[in-house]
């Protein structure tokens, strides 16, 4: 597949033929399987403290005649601890149960628990290269609700990467037809919910990725443009290609990106 290599006034340069992992067939369930792989591992272990709710005394007796015994004071058999008394008599309050103020959580979630999910190397490079295929795919990347430029797919040449300024990379990015899309992904929306006093207050749109060869000045230039994400050919996964799990995300490749793939056999 021969698809068009543009610079950054939008015109064309030269055709370049795309390597085999472009031309793969899409499979979502894989893709899917590999990112929810990745975002698991990723995934910070949390629980409640083993001790919460424990951290009082609570003996109450069962037994008639007893000190300190809630029989015969027509009471519930509720674990309690004493807040005062006065000879035999005590004023009790509901403690260390789960359905009692201060007790502990039925059921709480567990810090030990092992959130790890495991993917075989080649099920891994099969779902980079099937959300490697959609990116070329347009009906595949309109469906993520992105807004293509007019000559999309298309290459960018090499001396894209060299932009060391953010004013540069927008004007560049607007050249090629993105301006739309820059558009959409920088309009942000607040969740509803418990989610907006847990961090993840706003919801934000991904916008396009651009593939670089390696480090370069492109990656800090483009750092506060929203939704825009610079990535390194080599650090592509299936969360970068896919982040809604989905494949198919707006993707502007550099020329020396593709010729890196050619060279050193990438995913193949």
């Amino acid at each position: 597949m021969k698809i068009a290599v543009l610079n950054m006034h939008k015109t064309e340069v030269a055709k370049k033929e795309l390597p085999a992992c472009f031309e793969g067939a899409v499979r979502p369930d894989v893709v899917k399987k590999a990112v929810l792989a990745i975002r698991a591992n990723n995934r910070q272990p949390y629980g409640a403290d083993p001790e919460a709710g424990m951290k009082q005394i609570s003996r109450v007796s069962r037994r008639r005649r007893d000190y300190q015994t809630s029989y015969g004071h027509g009471i519930s058999r509720v674990p309690r601890k004493v807040l005062n008394r006065r000879g035999t008599r005590f004023f009790w309050v509901g403690a260390l149960a789960a359905g009692t103020v201060g007790g502990k959580a039925a059921h709480p979630p567990k810090a030990e628990k092992n959130w790890m999910q495991k993917i075989n190397k080649k099920e891994n490079r099969l779902a980079i290269k099937a959300a490697l295929a959609a990116t070329m795919h347009k009906d595949l990347v309109a469906e993520q609700g992105h807004v293509l430029p007019e000559h999309y797919p298309f290459i960018v040449e090499t001396s894209f990467e060299h932009v060391a300024k953010t004013q540069e990379v927008l004007a560049a990015l607007e050249k090629l037809g993105f301006s739309a899309e820059l558009e959409r992904a920088s309009r942000k929306k607040i969740r509803s919910g418990k989610s907006r006093l847990r961090g993840r207050k706003y919801k934000k749109a991904k916008g396009p990725l651009i593939v670089v060869s390696g480090k370069c000045k492109l990656q800090k230039a483009a750092e506060n443009i929203p939704g825009v994400e610079v990535v390194s050919v080599k650090n592509l996964n299936a969360v970068v290609l896919a982040p809604s799990a989905k494949p198919g995300r707006l993707t502007l490749f550099t020329d020396a990106a593709i010729e890196k793939i050619n060279k050193e056999k990438l995913f193949a």
